[in-house]
């Protein structure tokens, strides 16, 4: 009876506003279910209309991030339009965040969805299937080996290596695409995503889709653009394919659209934009699989697109790579760089010069080093935080903002050691107060180069 009732709770389905219709003939109704844990999640079925008799039927899975139902709406109207009975909602705030996040959560999400189409008098069950995209193709192959319930599974830029990496390689895409050829490359590539991994801000990065892939018994439609720029459509089709041969299942079908970008939309550059138009046959091929499968074989997989480039390798970090010891290396910086100016200007509040010998080459080496050190670790976040796709112009391979990022280091390292020489040579003339805050500058300024070397300030 306990196990009944928890059922009962799972599949709660809350009361609805009632189904109204679209101009297009499609009709909608706003539903809330009870997902993982008892959150209630709030989405909107689109119906053919009229809506017998039973039609097919799919939870659409949104990507990455929490836009709403709304991000899919276009999609999931076209399917109804094409006869196929739609879900979309709104992906759980409790437990999915920038930080946190867990595929197996949304996986129970996704069911409850499922369940709650299962129960419609317009919906067949024998044709009730999951609908993914993108990150949501990590979390569609686990909701499938959960559940008898889903009897196909489509998947629009799934990816078959870890997030991590594909974040990695996606990066590098949008970078050279832009005409960056220098050092930047490897510091968001390799450099940048280790260390977010590394210091715990990338939740599910090490995530390997491939086992649950292997478990997938249930048909399987794989399809990506030719111009997706975001899931190595290359690599990961090779790699879903062979982990659903290796677990038996041979009703696949590998399929790259012509034309569209990473989620199937049209493109005005290459894939690297992010438009919201959809083909004029947006939905034809997905809605004559689905009502085919009972009949007719998988359809022969199509040729791949090429990739410049395979994932990058995301080795763990050398010790010296620690979040810990980069965080103990930035607080050094800002003690020195920033210290060293606040200590002056106090000083001449009350009257007391600082070292006039040393003082221009402290003063540049103070500068330099924290407007460096700042504007670098600025820069990088703002890349990270646009995927890449807003870096400035481009000058000689380099993004202008990087260009001058690597100018002021140069000018760092120029910095410290003319403070470095001029300390030496006048260190007996200097007081104990100037010697303290001298060697801490230009401490801090020789910690700067193998940190700058590392981040690719100094690498052209």
């Amino acid at each position: 009876m306990a196990a009944l009732a928890a059922l009962a709770a799972a599949v709660l389905v809350l009361p609805t506003a009632p189904a109204h219709a679209a101009p297009n003939g499609v009709t909608s109704t706003e539903v809330s279910f009870s997902g993982n844990g008892g959150v209630v999640l709030h989405g909107t079925v689109l119906a053919p209309a009229p809506t017998t008799p039973r039609r097919p039927a799919m939870v659409l899975i949104e990507g990455a991030g929490n836009r709403g139902r709304q991000e899919l709406y276009a999609d999931a109207e076209a399917f109804a339009r094409r006869g196929v009975v739609t879900l979309i909602y709104d992906k759980r705030t409790v437990g999915y965040s920038l930080l946190h996040r867990d595929y197996s959560v949304l996986a129970d999400d996704a069911l409850a969805g499922l369940r709650l189409l299962r129960s419609r008098a317009d919906v067949d069950p024998t044709r009730l299937g999951l609908w993914a995209l993108s990150e949501g193709a990590f979390v569609a192959p686990l909701a499938a080996r959960r559940s008898t319930d889903v009897k196909f599974l489509i998947t629009v830029g799934a990816v078959g290596v870890t997030p991590g990496a594909q974040t990695a390689w996606g990066y590098g895409e949008y970078l050279r695409h832009a005409g960056v050829s220098g050092s930047l490359l490897r510091t968001m590539r390799v450099n940048a995503v280790r260390m977010t991994i590394g210091a715990g801000l990338f939740p599910e990065a090490d995530f390997e889709p491939a086992p649950a892939w292997q478990a997938v018994y249930q048909p399987v439609l794989a399809q990506w653009g030719e111009l997706d720029r975001e899931a190595l459509p290359r690599e990961s089709s090779q790699i879903i394919r062979r982990a659903l041969e290796n677990g038996g299942n041979t009703h696949h079908t590998i399929r790259f659209v012509p034309g569209v970008r990473h989620n199937l939309h049209l493109t005005a550059n290459g894939g690297f934009d992010r438009l919201d138009s959809l083909p004029t046959t947006y939905g034809s091929y997905e809605t004559s699989w689905i009502e085919n499968l009972p009949h007719t074989p998988p359809s022969p997989n199509s040729e791949a697109p090429a990739q410049d480039a395979p994932a990058p390798r995301l080795t763990s970090l050398a010790w010296y790579e620690s979040p810990w010891i980069q965080l103990v290396i930035l607080i050094v910086f800002l003690v020195a760089f920033a210290g060293y100016p606040l200590t002056a200007a106090v000083r001449r509040i009350r009257g007391r010069r600082g070292a006039p010998l040393v003082r221009r080459s402290a003063r540049w080496l103070a500068a330099t080093g924290l407007a460096t050190t700042a504007g670098a670790l600025i820069y990088v976040f703002f890349v990270m935080a646009t995927a890449a796709n807003v870096i400035g112009p481009v000058a000689i391979g380099r993004p202008v903002p990087w260009l001058g990022l690597q100018s002021l280091a140069v000018g760092t390292v120029v910095a410290t050691a003319a403070a470095a020489l001029s300390w030496r040579r006048h260190r007996h003339d200097l007081s104990r107060g100037d010697q303290v805050r001298l060697s801490l500058l230009v401490v801090a300024g020789l910690l700067f180069l193998p940190w700058a070397t590392y981040w690719g300030l100094l690498i052209p």
